[in-house]
């Protein structure tokens, strides 16, 4: 009679190992040997010397008269797993009900719809000022005609005989184990428990259809190129009763020909020529709300920035304005008359060179 492997080294626990410890090594080996599983070769015989590891180390009393003598009795039928019984684990583990008593199936659970995306195109104004724009997007709906239920009006989904309406067959098999009972999708009803015999004629039994939807898309002031906004509900109807997706817009802005944008900021280039750098001016910028007047001081060198406080840019979610930052361009003529010329040279012999470094 061949010796028993030590419980513990089948387990591979060690003997001071807590009842979680040993639960959990149980369910892991478990997993990996149930005959219904594993094909391979030996694989029932590993299962069932882990199944009387498990009753032996679990129970205190057992594993108390093990721990002194090297044995326990009293050995048999289906150890208590403490989280509902030999079909649990299976049905957890291994995608079917193994109670050997069967269980109740049910009905296919209500699914969200998907998601749907568009994109909406906007011009540099529309995203600074906000605006409100209308895009066409294509989604599934339930068919107006049945209501989704895919039947010709009139009539009603009749009770699949195949699963009787649960939406599951069952299928039952002897192991050593027992009797064990095997749960799968119906495939003549694909779960929903209901076939249709009179189709709808305009969805031809599906329940859905494929529309094209005109949405009108409000679109806060401040946003930016890349800038994402979700319209709860508005994508492909939820299946059994579950709530529609949602519509992703992804927004692209144009560029301006005459700001570039830093996030809320706004940048623009002012062009000016020698004489109102050196002398300083009063002059117009371009603003987003009208040209507005700019001081330029004596002596403003090439690269100078004034910044316009609040009048850039909103923030999307309304707390404030960005600033306008007005860069100074100095521009070199590159074409002289003979009086410009005349003008230049006196003015270069007046003044003095800038010190090299």
């Amino acid at each position: 009679m061949p010796m028993r492997r030590d419980y513990y080294e089948v387990l591979g626990v060690p003997r001071n190992a807590t009842g979680e410890e040993i639960k959990r090594a149980f369910r892991k080996l478990a997993f990996q040997y149930h005959p219904d599983h594993n094909r391979e070769s030996g694989a029932e015989e590993r299962f069932k010397e882990i199944s009387e590891a498990y009753q032996v180390l679990f129970d205190a009393e057992k594993r108390a008269n093990y721990d002194r003598y090297g044995r326990a009795e009293g050995i048999q039928g289906f150890p208590d797993f403490g989280f509902g019984g030999l079909g649990d684990i299976f049905e957890s583990f291994f995608g079917f009900g193994g109670s050997p008593f069967g269980t109740a199936t049910a009905q296919r659970a209500p699914q969200r719809g998907s998601d749907l995306r568009a994109y909406i195109t906007l011009s540099f104004e529309e995203a600074v000022f906000g605006c409100s724009k209308e895009i066409e997007v294509e989604r599934v709906e339930n068919c107006p005609l049945c209501r989704g239920l895919g039947t010709e009006p009139g009539t009603s989904p009749e009770t699949c005989p195949e699963c009787q309406g649960t939406g599951q067959v069952r299928r039952v098999r002897q192991s050593f184990f027992g009797r064990f009972t095997h749960v799968t999708t119906c495939p003549r009803c694909s779960g929903s428990g209901t076939i249709i015999t009179n189709p709808c004629r305009h969805c031809r039994g599906r329940g859905r259809v494929k529309v094209k939807k005109r949405l009108v898309v409000d679109i806060p002031a401040g946003v930016d190129d890349g800038y994402a906004m979700v319209l709860d509900g508005e994508g492909n109807v939820g299946l059994y009763g579950g709530r529609p997706g949602d519509l992703y817009a992804s927004l692209s802005v144009k560029p301006s020909k005459i700001f570039h944008r830093e996030g809320i900021d706004i940048f623009y280039e002012l062009p000016l020529n020698f004489a109102q750098a050196a002398l300083g001016d009063e002059v117009e910028v371009p603003s987003l709300n009208g040209r507005i007047k700019l001081a330029i001081p004596p002596g403003t060198q090439n690269g100078r920035s004034f910044r316009l406080k609040a009048k850039g840019i909103p923030h999307a979610d309304g707390r404030g304005k960005g600033d306008e930052v007005v860069v100074v361009r100095v521009v070199t003529p590159e074409h002289l008359d003979k009086s410009q010329k005349r003008l230049f040279q006196e003015l270069a012999e007046m003044l003095s060179k800038p010190k090299q470094p």
